[in-house]
């Protein structure tokens, strides 16, 4: 069965709401750890109406991956350069999806004129992404209060090393 990577229109989101909290409360176990605390502040901003904003925005893009008619992934950008969703379904990783999803999200980033994505990802996450060019830069503390790896990929030149960490310093 194939994979349809499209763009995320509105009508998408109680579904896309749906998958997210699912990947979060699942796929994500692991690393929320079912603290009560993390998970609701993880979640609470997971509703469908913000699904439909953020889908609905236009300094975001927002991709879905349907398998079989169903949403079996989603993936969103923002204009800062920032993928700040990508999340596949339980039981549907390491198929594909993931790697589809970002692949179209670095063609919209290098047609917007993105030079770099910067990402946070819960450590379950982090490989994957590191699979594909992502540099690990090391912890950082998520908005929700999870420790999460900050990634960034470099698009517009050769790929860095994977031992260089991301810096921040002026040069002085």
């Amino acid at each position: 069965m194939g994979i349809d990577i499209r763009q995320a229109t509105p009508s998408d989101a109680q579904e896309a709401c749906d998958l997210l909290r699912r990947s979060i409360e699942e796929g994500c176990a692991a690393d929320h750890g079912q603290r009560s605390e993390i998970l609701q502040a993880w979640l609470s901003n997971k509703t469908v109406q913000n699904v439909t904003t953020w889908f609905s925005s236009p300094s975001n893009y927002a991709v879905v991956a349907v398998r079989g008619g169903e949403l079996a992934g989603l993936a969103l950008l923002t204009q800062a350069g920032k993928l700040a969703l990508c999340y596949v379904m339980p039981g549907q990783q390491r198929q594909g999806i993931g790697s589809a999803m970002v692949q179209a999200i670095e063609e919209r980033a290098r047609c917007w004129d993105i030079a770099k994505l910067h990402m946070h990802s819960p450590a379950s996450g982090s490989g994957f992404f590191e699979r594909l060019g992502y540099v690990n830069a090391g912890k950082d503390k998520a908005c929700f209060g999870l420790e999460c790896d900050f990634l960034w990929k470099q698009l517009d030149a050769a790929e860095p090393p994977a031992s260089k960490r991301f810096c921040t310093c002026s040069g002085i």
